[in-house]
């Protein structure tokens, strides 16, 4: 009975829970995607149309935030590309959770987003 019990990996429950293929941003509303290490947190502002990055922020330009908890320097990096997106004159966004599920950092970097201005 055991045997017939198939144990996925972490790595395969990652890939299955990608979503990049069904999300896609515009020229109007570019995709904001999240990308995380063990040490950093990196979201992005893209034009899928153009092929191009808007803006790019990271939490190690952040300063005071390897002082921080991750969750609370990923919600900083939210506000802060929520900044640039407004120098770049973007109000709304796609959000591409980047097959993380929706739970702590990346839902901080969501909320600081949110604060910054950005609507999803």
């Amino acid at each position: 009975m055991a045997d017939k019990l198939k144990v996925q990996s972490k790595r395969e429950l990652r890939r299955r829970r990608h979503v990049r293929t069904r999300i896609s941003g515009t020229t109007e509303r570019p995709r904001l995607t999240v990308c995380k290490s063990n040490k950093n947190t990196v979201a992005q502002i893209i034009d899928d149309l153009k092929g191009a990055t808007i803006a790019y922020s990271t939490t190690a330009t952040i300063a005071g935030a390897a002082k921080m908890k991750k969750t609370d320097a990923a919600k900083e990096l939210g506000k802060a590309i929520a900044a640039a997106a407004k120098e770049k004159g973007i109000t709304t966004v796609v959000f591409d959770r980047n097959r993380y599920i929706y739970h702590g950092r990346v839902r901080a970097v969501a909320e600081g987003a949110r604060e910054g201005g950005l609507e999803f």
